[in-house]
């Protein structure tokens, strides 16, 4: 029975491994796209049929790094996502571990509250945050688009930290106020380490909803503030003579990004693999 299931196990784990590099490679066919653009002139960039046979050139890509100021637009960028990370993580480890502490017929309504939160139009949300920042003078600042950051992704920061923190015995807490911790104690000296790899997560998705982010920044900063999404959007996207150089600096948007999740594979696998398991 084994020997005749084999083949039909064999046979359906190929299937979906087929499945899968197909579906990879749909989904890689944009930026394997806007590669090819980047190194082409336009007049090879945009022929019928297209053509994959031509001499490559950096020139559009060094043109993005050295005429543009996407070094100064890639600063802000850090920096508004350094900022966001280094206050929702906290921030919302303190409220998921609070909320995991209390009784789940409590902790029911404020997690629904925040995953309505969550689901609101981020324009709904704009608006708001510009007329505010208007009042108080604050349009063109850091400190404007990172708690604008901070205030739309801290319900995921929350629902995500939530569910790590539900993983951790409370014996752990019962055991340390017997020591004589007190609850910040018992949170930063035993419950905080064990939860490290929710963080990470918590931080790299962060990193990634601030650093991609195109409304907020776009509505909230200026000049002196302007990250690469928005500084991307005025790459000559409309002129296809400037293709080339708009698919450079979209592979130059991605290539930090790109980077920082190489060097936290690990962590962020251990991550998810920590919050999945139970037990």
């Amino acid at each position: 029975m084994s020997a005749q299931s084999h083949p039909g196990r064999q046979r359906t784990t190929w299937l979906i491994f087929i499945g899968l590099c197909l579906f990879t490679f749909v989904n890689l066919m944009p930026l394997l796209w806007a590669v090819l653009t980047s190194l082409k002139d336009p007049r090879d960039a945009f022929t019928i049929p297209p053509t994959l046979i031509f001499e490559p050139t950096l020139k559009y890509h060094i043109e993005v790094w050295t005429e543009n100021d996407f070094v100064f637009y890639l600063m802000n960028s850090l920096i508004v996502s350094a900022g966001t990370v280094f206050i929702s993580v906290p921030a919302g480890s303190l409220a998921a571990y609070a909320i995991s502490r209390i009784p789940r017929r409590s902790a029911g309504p404020i997690l629904s509250a925040l995953f309505t939160i969550r689901m609101f139009p981020h324009m709904l949300l704009a608006i708001p945050f510009f007329v505010m920042g208007t009042f108080l003078d604050m349009i063109d600042t850091y400190p404007l688009l990172i708690l604008a950051l901070v205030a739309i992704n801290q319900p995921f920061t929350i629902w995500l930290m939530h569910g790590f923190f539900l993983e951790i015995p409370r014996d752990l807490d019962e055991a340390a106020a017997i020591d004589g911790c007190s609850n910040w104690q018992a949170f930063r000296i035993v419950i905080l380490p064990l939860a490290k790899p929710g963080m990470t997560v918590a931080a790299l998705f962060s990193l990634l909803l601030s650093y991609n982010e195109f409304l907020f920044a776009l509505v909230l900063t200026g000049t002196d503030t302007k990250t690469l999404p928005v500084a991307i959007a005025a790459f000559g996207g409309e002129d296809i003579s400037s293709w080339s150089l708009s698919a450079a600096g979209a592979i130059g948007i991605m290539l930090p990004i790109v980077v920082v999740m190489l060097l936290l594979q690990r962590h962020l696998v251990r991550g998810l693999t920590a919050g999945a398991v139970k037990g």
